[in-house]
C-alpha cells in the first residue's frame, strides 16, 4: 500500500495513512514521510498500536532521540499525564496549557516532539498547533526589520505552575536567549521563534517596548487562521517540528484520565 498525505488544515498539519509502524520503514517511504514532515509541520498517523520501541524507531527516522528526565527516570519516554504514576517516568500537568515550543529555554531545544496517545477524556484535551512561518509571512515589512537581530530571554520552571506564564522567573531556572526570528535550517523558511509561555522579554529594549512587541506576536501567532487543532483518539501517533511550530493543551475536566507517551529528537543545528 503506498502511503497517502492528507491535508488537515489550511494552517498545518496532515494524515498519513498507508504506513505501518510496528515495521521498518522503506527508504521510499522515509523520503515520502520526510517531503510530508518539511511541507505541513504536523504529521498524524492514525491507529497505530504502537510498542515504546516502536516509538523510538519511528522518532530515529528525523534524528537522535532525546533524553527525558523526571523526578523518578532518566527514560527516553516521558509519559505526559494528569495523574501521578509511580511506575511511569511522569510529567504531571493539569488542564489547559498556554502555547510554547518545547525546550525553548535551553541552549540547544529539541528538533521535533512526538506523542502517542494511551487513554483520553472523552471531550477536550486537544492540542493545538500554530505555524509559526505563516506568522512570520503576515508580518508587514516594517516588522520585519523591527525584529531583525532581536533576541528574547526563554524561561521554564518545571517547579512551579509549568502551564501558565510566570509573573516572577527563578534566576536559577532554566532558561536561554534565542533570536526572535530564525531559519527554518532545512526549507529556508524565516519563522517567529518566541511564545505566550516561555517567552519572557526582548532583551534589546525596555520593557514596556518588550510587553507590547510579544503581545503583538503571541496574538499573530494564536490567530485562529494560523491554528491546526488536533482532536485526540487513542493510538494516534503525532509529531511536530519544534523549530517552527508552537503547540497548546487545550482545557478537559481534571477527574478524566489523560494519558500520553512523549519523546523527542535531538537538533542538530544551532538555533541561530
Amino acid at each position: 500500500m503506498a502511503i497517502n498525505v492528507e491535508k488537515l488544515s489550511d494552517a498545518a498539519g496532515a494524515i498519513v495513512s498507508g504506513l505501518d509502524l510496528t515495521q521498518a520503514l522503506s527508504a521510499d517511504d522515509t523520503q515520502a514521510l520526510k517531503q510530508a514532515w518539511q511541507d505541513h509541520m504536523v504529521l498524524l498517523l492514525r491507529g497505530q498500536e504502537l510498542t515504546e520501541e516502536e516509538q523510538e524507531r519511528f522518532c530515529q527516522t528525523f534524528g537522535e532521540i532525546a533524553g527525558l528526565t523526571s523526578r523518578n527516570s532518566d527514560s527516553k519516554f516521558l509519559f505526559v499525564t494528569n495523574k501521578d504514576d509511580p511506575k511511569l517516568a511522569t510529567a504531571v500537568q493539569l488542564g489547559e496549557m498556554m502555547f510554547h515550543c518545547d525546550q525553548a529555554y535551553a541552549e540547544q531545544p529539541c528538533k521535533a516532539s512526538t506523542l502517542y496517545s494511551i487513554e483520553i477524556p472523552d471531550v477536550g484535551g486537544n492540542t493545538s498547533f500554530a505555524n509559526c512561518c505563516a506568522a512570520y509571512d503576515q508580518l508587514s515589512d516594517d516588522w520585519k526589520e523591527r525584529l531583525e537581530g532581536k533576541t528574547a530571554l526563554n524561561y521554564f520552571n518545571y517547579a512551579t505552575n509549568p502551564s501558565i506564564r510566570p509573573d516572577e522567573i527563578d534566576p536559577d531556572a532554566p532558561q536561554h536567549s534565542h533570536p526572535v526570528i530564525r531559519t527554518h535550517p532545512e526549507t529556508g523558511r524565516k519563522t517567529i521563534y518566541v511564545n505566550r509561555l516561555m517567552t519572557i522579554r526582548i532583551n534589546e529594549v525596555e520593557k514596556e517596548e518588550s510587553d507590547a512587541i510579544l503581545n503583538y506576536l503571541f496574538d499573530l501567532i494564536e490567530s485562529p487562521h494560523n491554528i491546526y487543532e488536533h482532536v485526540w483518539q487513542v493510538h494516534d501517533l503525532v509529531l511536530w517540528d519544534n523549530r517552527c511550530t508552537a503547540h497548546a493543551r487545550q482545557h478537559y475536566a481534571p477527574e478524566k484520565r489523560r494519558l500520553l507517551r512523549r519523546m523527542t529528537i535531538l537538533d542538530e543545528n544551532p538555533v541561530a
